[in-house]
């Protein structure tokens, strides 16, 4: 099973570890792409810094995140497990899982990544800021960027099992499965059920659908549940506990969406 996932906007400090070996990260075919998306940030925010508040998005109050792109080869790293923080990451809580699921964790998770395209939660990374819908100078929108290093690259890390997908979907434009990979990939949205004058209404809730998911891969990890493909998830999650309600492709080379259904939001 191959989990794609999300980063997070808030990122923990850089860690206290060796500065960043670009060769050691997960999925080596990424690596020339990722030292063009990291050149060309580390230029920008060295030379002009009001210029790269304005490309990356930041508020004023957020100046100071340009500075850690500048350290970017130099600052000290930590797994991006731990890096990634924010509603999805604390429920999945990986550092609480047991060692089982752990191990799990390392081979199954996937981040997706403006900077670094895709990385392992494994994987040693320092603090940055750069979302997926920033467009660089001299490389372009992130999202278009990616997609033709992603489609050398991850239909092979899909291996020959299910793909589930959590991504946003500013994520999902940097890869989207085909063909073959697609139909053993499933899409999950996390709908709020609730009863509005004696007729139930479905909304999708920002943080609580981050939550849910985090959750939902949590428990995936810790039961070692190995669903196949999207028929045997939508089991496997109804097994769990979880309200499912699944739409099978109309056609051939399509993925499967998953609506995961709750009544309470926390």
């Amino acid at each position: 099973m191959l989990v794609l996932l999300p980063p997070s906007e808030g990122k923990a400090a850089s860690g206290r570890g060796a500065p960043l070996k670009p060769e050691s990260l997960s999925l080596p075919g990424l690596a020339t792409a990722r030292a063009a998306v990291l050149d060309e940030l580390v230029e920008l925010c060295t030379a002009d810094e009001e210029k790269a508040r304005e490309v990356l998005g930041l508020s004023e109050g957020l100046r100071g995140e340009i500075a850690k792109n500048v350290e970017l080869r130099t600052a000290g790293t930590r797994p991006a497990g731990e890096v990634y923080t924010g509603v999805l990451y604390d429920a999945l809580d990986l550092a609480s899982l047991d060692a089982a699921a752990k191990r799990r964790a390392g081979k199954s998770l996937l981040v997706f990544s403006g900077l670094w395209g895709a990385v392992r939660v494994g994987d040693r990374i320092p603090s940055y800021r750069c979302s997926m819908g920033v467009k660089l100078p001299g490389l372009g929108a992130l999202g278009a960027y990616w997609r033709d290093p992603m489609a050398a690259v991850l239909p092979e890390a899909a291996g020959d099992g299910l793909v589930l997908d959590l991504r946003s979907s500013a994520y999902t434009a940097a890869w989207k499965p085909k063909g073959e990979v697609a139909e053993r990939t499933a899409s999950v949205r996390v709908l709020h059920a609730q009863m509005v004058d004696g007729v139930e209404k479905r909304s999708v809730v920002s943080h609580f659908n981050k939550a849910t998911k985090g959750r939902m891969v949590r428990d995936l990890l810790l039961s070692g549940a190995r669903p196949k493909g999207p028929a045997e998830l939508l089991e496997t999650l109804r097994e769990l506990g979880y309200v499912v309600e699944a739409e099978a492709p109309a056609r051939a080379g399509r993925a499967w969406s998953l609506d995961v259904v709750v009544t309470e939001i926390h």
